[in-house]
């Protein structure tokens, strides 16, 4: 099994050095991955107007348990920032906006925030980059001079702590600084704003620093109801029909979010530049809202976010640019239950103040980050929608050489029935999943699979993760040994195993990047 791995990873290798070899990539895009770090991530926005705030020690704490590495704080809070000391959590600070004025107005201020909030912490706690005000253009236009002179003042504060190839320095913008962003080719800036956006991008360019974007498919849709659908927004598979197509360029797009994304490179590009990446420094979905904000909800909020991370970490990109994979900041760890209304302006978090999650994501199988999605009772079930063919070649994957328990579905047994791939690749892959210890990862098979907190049991066939799938296993361990019965299970068992590890041998070559 090592060494075929082996030498399918070597293979594949080869094969993607030769691609790399034959595909041509413009400057461009280069210059923007040298932007990123090496892996596209998903980190939090970490809002404070929270009752009962957890202490920085046990927030931080709290970030560590639930393997978030990358946040972002709306001021520079020490006892956050001391907290985070010594832990591989990287972190942006931020210089509010009324804070502007006096940074904007004095270089030696400049040069203080940024000993005060930035050198006095770094390396020891990971400062990535320092974001000046917030969506100000928009927000406080009457403010949009003083912000490149904040910017430069500041970088100008990195250059002489010699931390300015370390940290970067951005300003997160809103999605309305863009006008006509559907279809994206058609995008532009918002002409009044062009002076600042021009200067803003040619400081991003020359440091090699993001323009951070505040994107939320949520208002798109809220705002156009009836013509961009539900399932756009919020990720969900669609037919070929209801992707939106830009005539243009006739890139099709699956979600919003990669619309909006694109929206800002054509923008981008129709003022010169190029060379910028896009972070998504703000993102998210609200899970509950007033009678005019129907579609906040749970489900809603936990769709899109658990599909927005595997997005990102699945390396996606965009239409666009597919090779370039924007990382994202959710909206945000906790519900702000401080915050005026809307109701839903207290309600886009993932956990209540106390750290207990507002909903459960589905997020195993990307990687390590959020344990949320984890609680004393998950199972792994098929995706719905998933054809038959891949979900066979997944079946017999998790019962050969993944080595899954599979005799309750074989015929005669308590799960056999409904006889399908469905029903019965459910089964086989909780009982891989159970196996593993429901350990990230073993719950994706390439996209056919889905953790859940539903018990699929029904009737007499009970699945592997059921809390008392423990007990009944054991009763029946013990009645098979006592009536001898086992004997003739364990045969039948044993071809089926041989039949299913041969078909597991053959589409391995296939399958064994599922896990």
């Amino acid at each position: 099994m090592e060494n075929h791995s082996t030498l399918t990873h070597l293979f594949l290798l080869i094969l993607l050095s030769l691609t790399a070899h034959l595909l041509p990539k413009s400057a461009s895009a280069e210059v923007i991955k040298a932007q990123q770090d090496k892996e596209p991530f998903v980190g939090v926005n970490i809002g404070t107007d929270v009752s009962n705030l957890l202490p920085a020690a046990d927030l931080v704490a709290f970030l560590q348990l639930q393997k978030i590495t990358h946040v972002r704080l709306y001021d520079a809070n020490a006892e956050i920032l001391k907290a985070l000391a010594k832990t591989k959590i990287r972190v942006i600070v931020s210089v509010p906006n009324n804070q502007l004025l006096a940074i904007g107005s004095s270089n030696a201020t400049a040069a203080t925030w940024i000993g005060r909030n930035v050198a006095a912490y770094y390396p020891q706690t990971l400062i990535t980059a320092v974001s000046v005000g917030d969506e100000v253009l928009t927000t406080i236009p009457g403010a949009a001079p003083l912000l490149m002179p904040a910017i430069e003042s500041l970088y100008s504060a990195l250059v002489a702590a010699n931390l300015h190839t370390q940290i970067k320095i951005s300003t997160p913008n809103s999605a309305s600084v863009i006008l006509d962003p559907f279809p994206p080719s058609q995008a532009f800036f918002n002409q009044s704003l062009s002076p600042v956006l021009t200067q803003l991008l040619q400081f991003l360019s020359r440091t090699q620093s993001p323009l951070m974007m505040n994107l939320y498919p949520y208002y798109v849709f809220m705002q156009n109801k009836g013509v961009v659908p539900l399932e756009n927004s919020l990720f969900k598979p669609l037919t070929p029909s209801k992707e939106m197509v830009d005539p243009n360029t006739l890139l099709h797009y699956t979600n919003v979010l990669d619309a909006m994304i694109d929206s800002v490179y054509f923008s981008m590009k129709n003022l010169n530049v190029t060379d910028v990446a896009v972070l998504v420094s703000e993102t998210g979905w609200p899970s509950k809202g007033d009678s005019k904000e129907p579609y906040a909800t749970a489900d809603n909020a936990d769709t899109f976010n658990s599909n927005l991370i595997k997005h990102v970490l699945d390396h996606s990109g965009t239409p666009l640019h597919p090779e370039i994979t924007s990382s994202v900041y959710i909206y945000e760890l906790f519900n702000e239950d401080l915050r005026s209304p809307p109701v839903s302006e207290a309600n886009w978090g993932l956990f209540y103040g106390n750290s207990t999650p507002v909903y459960l994501l589905h997020v195993s199988g990307s990687g390590t980050f959020l344990a949320n999605d984890t609680t004393n009772q998950t199972y792994c079930i098929a995706t719905e929608g998933v054809d038959g063919k891949t979900l066979q070649a997944a079946l017999d994957w998790a019962c050969g050489p993944g080595r899954a328990n599979c005799s309750e579905i074989q015929p005669g047994e308590s799960c056999y029935q409904p006889n399908n791939v469905h029903n019965h690749a459910s089964y086989a892959f909780d009982s891989y999943y159970q196996k593993e210890g429901r350990s990230s990862g073993s719950c994706d098979f390439k996209g056919a699979a889905m953790v859940t907190t539903t018990d699929p049991s029904s009737g007499n066939c009970v699945f592997p993760g059921s809390k008392i799938v423990s007990n009944r296993t054991n009763e029946v361990v013990n009645s098979t040994e006592a009536s001898g019965g086992g004997r003739v299970v364990g045969l039948d068992f044993t071809a089926v195993t041989v039949v299913h590890m041969l078909s597991g041998v053959l589409t391995c070559l296939f399958y064994c990047s599922f896990l």
